[in-house]
């Protein structure tokens, strides 16, 4: 089929705004899916997505309509797998830009429709959710018309849900849409923009064609690895997966090349002719920078290696999640792993604990500092035990964001007030329209990281958005505070604090340590402490095991001796054993409410 023809187009929008809802009628009306195998979320093939009700990885899907083919990619809402999208635009000439007509602009629509500005794509603005009662069209087409520039004449009309405006729409993208630029001719480039792991086949790679025709049965050479594999199928999503002889300029599919390295096929890849290979690469993704480190352990030690393998497979079709070794005295041999934030985390976990069945402990959430020693060397850490001794410390610079936050304007003063209390620095406020307002601050990473969201969500009954992005680095007063158990210090449960926080962080941490450990042998103390200094103290007491209950009557001096027996060996014991600490008391220790 001719260049004229085909469409690729990206449907982009804040989270729930029903991009996956509106994907399902397209492939309704397209006739992509028969009646029988249709389901809700159609294209969310994994388990946790559809559990969630989010979709996670993007998805791409051809469909057929009017003697043209589209190429649609569905991808993420969520702030956290923003990396998600912008991957999409990279293999697209245009998107759908969709706004939940009861709700309007929020957050990630205004940081989507900038993505898709950055990457010269053309946008088709389009209003979902016309069917609910709530719906406010007027009121939302001119926001979009105010904020965003697109005339609201321009603006279509759909409802996922029933299916009305979509055939409009489907109009729309042959008419407004450009066709892609390539030329069949010219030696093969294919950018690798998405690839999975198949255990059976190996690694299975999302692709869009650029430049030349990529035939099935031809040796291919992977440009930034330099590997060179046969094309053993090369094919199209209808969505089914189904091969066909080759893919040319302009279209978007799979190839699956018998790779089982997965180093050699991740997402910015380029692809081509090893007879005849094209000049140079084509320029890829900018490399995403994690925000959120932690550590993840195995429960079960032996497990290591299957963890590492788990993290290998991940890492090839998420390429915003980076991992290396680190070692912990409490919970052993374990990866510090990056994210790009705390549900691209939760996500990464429960996905390694459900597809490769490996139970997991994970750290304090924390994000990288940069410090600078008395000596004039600065060193990156993300992770407390990586901290040099306070002495050493001359200053401690932390990460900023610089949020949005769009909300109902009687919520302002709560959210501000909310900012102001995570040491966030006022930038503008500025109104969308009489009831919806816009603020921007700049406030520290390690202030965002925790449950900030859930707080600005709690505050405004649900009604607000939040959308961030890095900026730069503030030199502040912060302090390590470590945990000890047993006089002993356990990394797992230290922590990097502002120094107004460090005593509350200390007495919280010790207060419910001592309610998870179980009570030992031996007494238990649990303290907190800012270099030497201790700042708070719980302790859990030892058993006392009645080993007089033997003894009926008789003389008292008998009880005595026995108990004194117990008291001694408990001594031995203490200067010996090992605390217990069970895995749940990680799990919960670690979520501590930064707001109790």
């Amino acid at each position: 089929m001719t260049l004229e023809h085909i469409r690729n187009l990206s449907i982009i929008a804040h989270i729930d705004h029903g991009k996956s809802t509106l994907a399902d009628r397209m492939l309704e009306i397209c006739e992509a899916v028969s009646p029988r195998e249709m389901r809700n979320q159609f294209l969310d093939s994994m388990e946790l997505e559809r559990e969630r009700g989010i979709t996670i990885k993007l998805q791409s899907v051809r469909l057929q309509h009017k003697g043209h083919i589209i190429n649609l990619i569905d991808t993420p809402g969520h702030v956290d797998f923003g990396y998600e999208v912008s991957r999409s635009l990279a293999a697209c000439e245009g998107v759908i830009l969709l706004v939940d007509a009861a709700q309007g602009i929020e957050a990630q629509t205004l940081a989507n429709c900038y993505h898709a500005l950055d990457h010269n794509l053309e946008i088709l603005a389009v209003l979902n959710k016309i069917d609910l009662q709530a719906a406010d069209i007027d009121r939302c087409a001119q926001e979009i018309e105010q904020v965003l520039g697109i005339a609201s004449d321009e603006i279509l009309q759909v409802s996922g849900k029933t299916g009305q405006g979509v055939p409009e729409l489907l109009d729309a993208i042959l008419q407004r849409i450009p066709p892609p630029v390539g030329d069949l001719n010219a030696p093969l480039q294919a950018l690798v923009f998405d690839s999975h792991f198949d255990q059976y086949r190996g690694v299975v790679s999302s692709i869009r064609v650029v430049n030349g025709q990529l035939q099935k049965g031809e040796q291919v050479r992977f440009m930034q690895s330099g590997a060179t594999q046969e094309a053993l199928e090369v094919g199209v999503r209808l969505p089914a997966v189904t091969p066909c002889d080759r893919l040319s300029a302009g279209e978007v599919g799979y190839i699956i090349a018998g790779v089982k390295n997965v180093s050699q096929a991740r997402s910015g890849e380029t692809i081509t002719s090893a007879r005849k290979p094209a000049a140079g690469p084509l320029s890829g993704y900018r490399e995403p920078k994690p925000m959120v480190f932690c550590g993840l352990y195995p429960v079960d030690g032996d497990e290591y290696a299957t963890l590492r393998d788990a993290m290998d497979k991940l890492r090839l079709s998420d390429a915003s999640f980076t991992f290396e070794t680190e070692t912990s005295s409490a919970l052993g041999f374990g990866f510090r792993c990056g994210f790009l934030g705390l549900l691209h985390m939760e996500i990464t976990q429960e996905r390694i604990e459900r597809e490769f069945n490996v139970a997991l402990v994970a750290t304090t959430p924390s994000v990288e500092y940069l410090v600078t020693k008395t000596s004039g060397e600065q060193l990156a850490i993300d992770s407390p035990s990586q901290m040099p001794p306070a002495g050493e410390v001359e200053s401690i610079a932390e990460p900023r964001l610089a949020i949005t936050i769009i909300s109902p304007a009687e919520y302002a003063g709560v959210l501000m007030k909310l900012c102001q209390s995570r040491r966030g620095e006022f930038n503008k406020l500025e109104y969308l329209s009489p009831e919806r307002v816009e603020l921007n601050y700049k406030i520290p990473l390690g202030e965002v990281i925790t449950d900030f969201f859930d707080q600005i969500k709690g505050r405004t009954q649900g009604y607000a958005s939040l959308d961030y992005e890095p900026a730069g680095y503030s030199v502040s007063d912060l302090q390590k505070v470590d945990v000890l158990l047993q006089y002993e210090p356990v990394d797992a449960f230290s922590a990097i604090v502002h120094r107004d926080r460090a005593y509350d962080y200390g007495r919280r941490m010790c207060k419910k340590l001592a309610e998870l450990i179980p009570r030992q042998q031996f007494e238990v103390p649990i303290q907190a402490a800012i270099g030497r200094r201790i700042i708070a103290r719980e302790t859990v007491k030892a058993y006392r095991k009645d080993v007089t209950a033997k003894l009926y009557g008789g003389d008292v001096t008998r009880k005595r001796k026995l108990l004194e027996k117990q008291k001694s060996g408990k001594k031995r014991m203490k200067s010996i054993g090992r605390v217990e600490v069970p895995q749940e008391a990680f799990v919960s220790a670690l979520r501590l409410d930064s707001d109790s």
